[in-house]
């Protein structure tokens, strides 16, 4: 049984559109703006997941410079952590030294879109075609299949994760948000990043942030003596028999 998304009721009073539905429903966090865009969405990606376990996973989305990406791939050799790396096609292929680095050394690589555009302004057709050609240039340095994908911004609408889910691909967004790319310090990166954790957080990083590698030793000792476990996304999603409840949180269905 394929996995599918929670949709929410059609008829809602204002107060809980203003409420439940921003809290998590059709919010979309800005990864890469200060802006925070609500595109109405009813079908929705993951953002965080129900475990049994500690399990959790930190991503990082890449889209401009490799300038600090170096300094991040070290810390997270050092520490053995295997991380989910979000590639934007035209960095990809701008940058496929790294792209290789980034596979050889265990981490996974899902697609950030070909030309990071607003995916809900796009059409069906335009969807695919930004999934489609992106995956194809990772596969063709990494010779894996992508699986896995987060909008540019964050955007999204029930076009595009119904189309997500259509292609195999699973939409995945973060309930725990670094905002390193405002160029905070480690102290603060950490600080927004360690008490929000729980167990299924899904951490979105970026690979230039000008404090992101400093940030990471505090981050990753800190929650491991909480006694939790890094592992990719890959790793932490259901990638069937699940569904999705309002804030995004990706529930396994019992089989019983």
């Amino acid at each position: 049984m394929k996995g599918f998304t929670v949709r929410l009721k059609s008829v809602i009073s204002a107060v809980l559109l203003g409420g439940a539905l921003l809290l998590g429903s059709g919010l979309a966090y800005a990864a890469d703006a200060e802006e925070v865009w609500w595109s109405g969405a009813r079908s929705l990606p993951v953002y965080s997941v129900e475990r049994t376990d500690n399990r959790i996973a930190i991503s990082f989305d890449c889209a401009w410079g490799t300038d600090h990406t170096d300094a991040i791939l070290s810390c997270l050799e050092e520490t053995g952590v295997r991380a989910t790396f979000f590639m934007v096609q035209f960095w990809a292929e701008k940058y496929p030294d790294y792209l290789k680095k980034i596979d050889e050394a265990g981490h996974e690589v899902g697609t950030h879109s070909a030309t990071h555009s607003y995916m809900s302004r796009l059409s069906e057709g335009e969807i695919r075609a930004e999934l489609e050609s992106s995956s194809a240039a990772i596969t063709a340095v990494t010779g894996k299949a992508v699986t896995l994908f987060r909008p540019p911004y964050g955007d999204y609408d029930d076009l595009l994760i119904d189309t997500c889910n259509d292609m195999g691909i699973l939409p995945v967004q973060w309930d725990v948000d670094s905002l390193d790319w405002k160029d905070l310090s480690a102290a603060d990166i950490a600080q927004r990043i360690v008490p929000r954790v729980k167990s299924g957080s899904i951490i979105l990083c970026h690979n230039n942030g000008l404090h992101t590698a400093e940030a990471l030793p505090i981050v990753i000792d800190a929650l491991r003596a909480k006694g939790f476990e890094f592992v990719p996304i890959g790793e932490l999603v259901y990638r069937e028999n699940y569904t999705i409840d309002a804030t995004g949180r990706q529930f396994l269905q019992s089989t019983q």
